[in-house]
């Protein structure tokens, strides 16, 4: 009997990528081949890498692996080494050229021919059906492909092409498969998620496709990512308010404060309009958790610009932020039009200190959570402890609750506690069950 082909699949970048991966894998896994999703390059018949092509370092990181894949072939532990995703769709004629010993590059939306080159059989109606790499209690359910912002920084248009959202029942179809596999929590994701419906019916329908998916059976919690400030579907922070599974937890980057930088970045919002919606948005969703993300060093940011972008953390105090130095990249109309004219250093310089404020600001967050009663996810158990998240933690970038085993030693991955907060630090806590 013939052993089965063993194909891994890489995923680089974001929870977006990691969707289209978990595709793959299943058209793969359903046509009998042995599906492993792992980012060490292992003696295996093919491995397929998600790459991202966003910004500079994603970039290095995707090229990275590409070249460790190779030299893993020139060793004889894989056969074929296949590039797929945004960086290939991106740049295919110039990796061609410089890493001619990958196989084939296939750009964001050749899954059919993805599959077929791997000798497996494409079957459109397995479309909504994915195997999960993340824990089996949570999923990243991708509403939306594309972009039809122009923000000045972003690739993202150019390589996942114009706004199309999912229709509402695939949506719910591919929902309730999840919840049938033991998902609990859904993480909405799109490039641009309050932009969704818009392509459908001309008006903003993510509110409804929230409510329609917390009628589902099984689901606990809805968790929403990458909001846009301008335009932002006021109606959604009533169903935030008023449905107990969807978490008060909303990441929205605003990328700058200065109305001059955000003019120059085509943000289509200004200073005042963002502090009106912060403002509106604590005062409809009491208790809310915002994330945001910021870019500094975009060209033209001058000192009084950073500062006012500093006093901006200072004043708003984001319960979590990230922040990433700008990049200069090709085919964005700041690529094109502006010159890049803060230094390397400068830029980074502007990073750490925004993460220096956000770090005080996320410890004192931390410390006033202490003595509180919280529902708990458990994500798992490594060494002495569980891991977990509430509501206003998300996968991978925010908070983990530290539960010792000593304390607990019989709790589940996957379930849901009350804990009390008894300790904090920057970016952690540390709870107990009760």
């Amino acid at each position: 009997m013939c052993a089965k082909r063993r194909i891994q699949v890489i995923t680089m970048g974001c929870s977006k990528n990691l969707v289209d991966s978990e595709r793959l894998m299943y058209q793969l896994s359903a046509s009998g081949f042995e599906v492993l999703h792992e980012d060490t390059p292992g003696k295996v018949s093919a491995v397929v890498i998600n790459t991202c092509g966003f910004i500079g370092d994603a970039k290095e990181e995707s090229i990275d692996m590409i070249l460790r894949c190779v030299e893993a072939k020139k060793a004889g532990k894989i056969d074929q080494v296949i590039v797929m995703g945004c960086l290939s769709e991106r740049y295919k004629k110039d990796l061609q050229k410089e890493i001619p010993e990958v196989d084939e590059y296939f750009g964001v939306t050749d899954l059919q021919s993805l599959v077929r080159r791997l000798g497996a059989e494409y079957c459109s109606e397995h479309l909504a059906r994915r195997i999960q790499t993340t824990p089996s209690h949570y999923a990243y359910l991708k509403i939306a492909e594309g972009c039809d912002r122009s923000c000045a920084f972003c690739a993202i248009p150019g390589i996942r092409g114009k706004y199309q959202s999912v229709f509402p029942s695939d949506i719910l179809n591919e929902a309730g498969m999840l919840v049938e596999s033991g998902v609990k929590e859904l993480l909405l994701i799109a490039q641009d998620l309050t932009y969704y419906g818009k392509d459908l019916e001309n008006r903003a329908m993510l509110p409804e496709l929230v409510e329609s998916l917390s009628q589902i059976n099984g689901i606990h919690w809805i968790r929403l990512h990458y909001g846009y400030p301008a335009g932002f579907p006021s109606d959604l922070l009533r169903v935030m308010r008023e449905n107990e599974k969807v978490c008060k937890y909303l990441d929205l980057p605003f990328q700058h404060i200065s109305s001059k930088v955000l003019k120059a970045m085509h943000r289509n919002i200004d200073q005042d309009k963002t502090l009106e919606l912060i403002q509106q948005i604590r005062e409809e969703v009491p208790g809310i958790v915002l994330r945001t993300t910021l870019l500094t060093g975009f060209p033209g940011e001058t000192e009084k610009d950073f500062q006012l972008l500093e006093d901006f953390v200072h004043k708003v105090r984001f319960e979590r932020l990230g922040v990433f130095a700008y990049s200069h990249e090709e085919n964005t109309y700041a690529g094109d039009h502006y010159r890049d004219n803060v230094p390397a250093i400068e830029k980074q310089r502007r990073v750490d200190r925004i993460m220096e404020i956000q770090q005080e600001i996320s410890l004192e967050h931390n410390e006033s959570m202490i003595g509180s009663v919280i529902e708990t996810l458990i994500d798992r158990e490594e060494g002495e402890f569980w891991y977990g998240r509430t509501p206003f933690d998300s996968p991978e970038v925010d908070n983990e609750v530290l539960i010792s085993k000593k304390i607990a030693p019989n709790l589940s991955v996957g379930q849901f506690y009350s804990v009390k907060i008894t300790g904090a630090s920057d970016f952690e806590l540390e709870g107990q069950p009760v």
